[in-house]
């Protein structure tokens, strides 16, 4: 079963801006979506019955969620998304001046000095004030229009904030996983190196006393030396992804301190709903809407300016010799002008103009569409990666299980004599492979929840 959801005036402008009632003209942005998830089978899909704003607290890892609020408070980036909504705003008041009239003053004082023949010299000094007033009657909506632009404008800029936000907290989280995926793999490593230290010196004495040839020492010294040198590329990793989470926190390297801890594990339980509740919590989708509803009211614009305006313009003014005077009614000039005004022939300029804000029309549509399209795969390929990587999991804890078994056996046989050293070696190098893979894995299954709840719209706040 498929609902069909018309992506139109009803279904995103009335929704985004409350009284706006901005039709398309000729576009048909109908697009289908299906009712729910296919790949949520491991997953409740009832309407969400929680914010996700804050989803990192599912995890239960203290740091983590600490780190998030820092990011969001520090990062420099979104303090760039706040300045530009800020600039957003302000040009959508600047916009709305021109539905209202304007006042202006004016004053002046002249003074002057004529010669006659006879050497004689007079002076003069007059003084003048006045105001002034206009206003376009905007009988055909061009500037109503301009205002809608702008407002949809200053929204969208809100909306990229708000996916500025959510972009932000997932990539803190996934740098964090990053990191305690590395720092457990460095534990495995070194656990490693204890076995295989104590198989070197085991291979070493009985080199010593005869029993194996110099070939089974080198070979063992040689797994030993490959198994030390994970050591410093994970060390290199760390450090590095801590300067990242550093930066992302808007603090310089080498002043994040954190605690050693586990890799996280996601909630067992998260509601995705449906994916119509999805493009309604998505900013991103919203945000491409809006600049839909810029485009069609910037076309509209420009369809006016076909029309004839009307222009009012009226004056109050006083001129006088003395300054005294300067209210004096008996000098109180004023005057009133109403003036038409329309294109008669301009070479093509408002047609071209009309036909480049269809175009861009057009395009802010077929972006909408891709972003809901997008919004979608995303959901369904996070879907994909939670129940996948869950089932990777099961399957690397029960071989990472039977090859430390198998490790331990080989070292027993090994120490009597039963075997020689290279099965040894290959048990060993195949549990340390295996528990590292357990160790990315768990990260990458906690990865996946992380991209679920940003693909589900999760992850910022207005208030934040």
């Amino acid at each position: 079963m498929k609902l069909s959801v018309r992506i139109g005036a009803l279904a995103t402008t009335l929704a985004l801006i409350p009284g706006c009632a901005v039709t398309p003209g000729g576009k048909d942005p109908a697009l289908t979506l299906p009712a729910a998830w296919r790949n949520a089978a491991d997953f409740p899909t009832a309407s969400p019955d929680r914010d996700l704003a804050t989803w990192w607290s599912d995890f239960g890892d203290a740091q983590m969620s600490s780190l998030i609020r820092r990011a969001l408070a520090g990062n420099r980036d979104l303090a760039s998304a706040m300045a530009r909504v800020r600039e957003a705003q302000a040009r959508r008041d600047a916009q709305k001046a021109s539905l209202f009239p304007t006042l202006d003053y004016s004053g002046s004082r002249n003074a002057g000095k004529s010669w006659t023949d006879g050497g004689t010299d007079r002076s003069s000094t007059s003084y003048s004030a006045g105001l002034s007033a206009s206003w376009e009657a905007d009988f055909f909506g061009k500037n109503r229009q301009s205002v809608l632009a702008a407002s949809a404008d200053a929204e969208a800029a809100k909306e990229n904030l708000y996916s500025a936000q959510a972009a932000l907290a997932s990539e803190v989280a996934l740098a964090y996983l990053d990191l305690r995926a590395a720092e457990e793999r460095l534990e495995i490593v070194k656990r490693s190196l204890t076995s295989r230290e104590e198989t070197t010196q085991l291979a070493s004495w009985r080199a010593q006393a005869g029993e194996i040839d110099q070939l089974e020492l080198r070979q063992s010294e040689s797994g030993l030396e490959s198994a030390r040198s994970q050591l410093a590329s994970l060390e290199q990793n760390i450090g590095q992804t801590r300067n990242r989470l550093a930066l992302l926190c808007g603090q310089a390297p080498g002043t994040l301190s954190l605690k050693s801890g586990p890799v996280p594990s996601p909630a067992r339980r998260l509601v995705v709903g449906i994916p119509a509740d999805t493009l309604r919590q998505r900013p991103d989708v919203r945000a491409a809407g809006y600049g839909w509803v810029s485009a069609i009211a910037r076309t509209r614009s420009a369809e006016a300016d076909r029309l004839p305006s009307l222009r009012l313009s009226g004056s109050l003014g006083v001129d006088t010799l003395k300054s005294s005077k300067l209210f004096n009614p008996e000098s109180l000039a004023t005057g009133i002008i109403a003036g038409i005004s329309g294109p008669i022939f301009d070479t093509g300029r408002i047609r071209s103009n009309i036909e480049a804000q269809s175009a861009a029309e057009e395009q802010a549509l077929l972006a909408y569409q891709s972003t809901v399209l997008t919004a979608l795969s995303e959901v369904e390929d996070a879907l994909i990666a939670c129940r996948l990587s869950a089932q990777r999991l099961a399957s690397l804890e029960k071989a990472s299980a039977a090859a430390k078994d198998a490790s331990k056996l080989a070292s027993q046989k090994y120490r009597a004599g039963i075997i020689d050293i290279t099965t040894v070696l290959d048990t060993q190098r195949s549990d340390l492979a295996l528990e590292e893979s357990v160790a990315a894995v768990q990260a990458d299954r906690a990865a996946a929840h992380v991209q679920l709840y940003k693909a589900l719209g999760g992850g910022w706040s207005a208030g934040s």
